[in-house]
């Protein structure tokens, strides 16, 4: 039985959380929260289960005194990105391994200024901290490694998420993390906080496809693009004005020591019509080399009356909760799971 903390209660931690109270080898034993309307209610109620005995706090110091073999780590990534860093230090000094969807998939790429602190936090806990999700964390991380390895030549590797917006009812992120709204006249968010928000986050993934391939990044370009409402647009979070952004693509094309390129993008968009998709796939893999390999995929929730952002939210926490008794059982610091036969140069 792993014991179980859970970090944050928005769409995603109420997933995880559902997850860990209805899972037979998992006991929760504190639940930590950020809003203070939650503060005080059982777990049971905020995940919509029968009561726990699990009341929420937003007292760290009560959360750091508990006895608990892993945090489960959900709180919404925010600008600028280490701001998140020392709650998670607290955690593993204390003891706890923690298992975050906001990055950690590849700490070492930001420098030791960066990794050093978090790994002494490590060491002084014996706990360990891995970055888990879907993207990051699981398309590039995981599917195109292995894809990769039905390759006998690999000369690029493209990576590419669509994610519509038009349904989350979250205001602060749909015109803050998600850019949506912006006047690019006023402000150009390609070259701003927010982009690097998204570096710093995604060059964990060309770190991490690097080293399973046994080379390094040499350079990465940014390839940002904008896409701007044609006319108002009434989203769930609000409406997007004529002549605003109403999609951003963040893309990068990187280049690996070793000649082989990588591109990574993440669409965020108001609606898939915008680019000519009335019938978005969610994800897709493009390997070129010998053979060419192609890969597109989507979740879906089986009831069609649900919100269309459930799928992905209980496949990142089939994810997350998949991965403790590994995060648990590992040693001491940054954990990463062993891709599983990648493409490589030299044997």
């Amino acid at each position: 039985m792993y014991r179980v903390i859970q970090c944050a209660t928005g769409s995603i931690g109420r997933s995880t959380l559902r997850r860990i109270i209805d899972h037979p080898d998992l006991a929760l034993v504190g639940l930590y929260v950020y809003g203070k309307n939650k503060v005080g209610l059982d777990a049971g109620v905020i995940a919509k289960r029968p009561a726990t005995g699990v009341i929420a706090t937003d007292n760290i110091d009560e959360i750091l005194a508990l006895s608990a073999d892993v945090v489960v780590h959900t709180s919404r990534i925010t600008i600028p990105y280490d701001r998140q860093n020392t709650e998670v230090e607290h955690f593993l000094s204390s003891g706890k391994s923690v298992i975050s969807v906001n990055g950690f998939f590849f700490p070492e790429v930001h420098g030791e200024t960066y990794a050093g602190p978090l790994r002494r936090a490590c060491e002084r806990g014996g706990s360990t901290l891995a970055g888990v999700g879907l993207n990051p964390g699981f398309i590039a991380e995981r599917i195109a490694l292995v894809m990769s390895g039905l390759c006998a030549r690999v000369d690029h590797i493209g990576t590419f998420e669509m994610v519509d917006g038009s349904y989350i009812d979250a205001p602060d992120f749909v015109f803050g993390t998600m850019g949506f709204g912006t006047d690019p006249s006023v402000t150009d968010i390609t070259k701003g906080p927010l982009a690097q928000l998204y570096f710093d986050l995604y060059i964990e993934t060309f770190a991490y496809v690097a080293e399973a391939m046994g080379t390094s990044i040499a350079s990465i370009k940014p390839d940002h693009r904008l896409t701007l409402a044609p006319e108002d647009m009434k989203i769930a979070a609000g409406t997007i004005c004529q002549g605003t952004v109403a999609a951003t693509e963040w893309r990068w094309n990187a280049e690996f020591a070793d000649g082989r390129r990588m591109t990574h993008s993440l669409l965020w968009t108001s609606s898939p019509k915008l680019h000519g998709d009335d019938d978005p796939v969610h994800w897709r893999i493009e390997i070129q080399g010998r053979p060419n390999v192609h890969l597109s995929f989507s979740l879906e929730d089986p009831d069609p009356a649900a919100p269309p952002s459930r799928a992905g939210a209980d496949a990142t926490a089939a994810a997350v909760i998949r991965a403790i008794p590994y995060v648990c059982a590992a040693e001491p610091g940054f954990f990463r799971y062993a891709p599983l036969a990648p493409f490589r140069e030299r044997l």
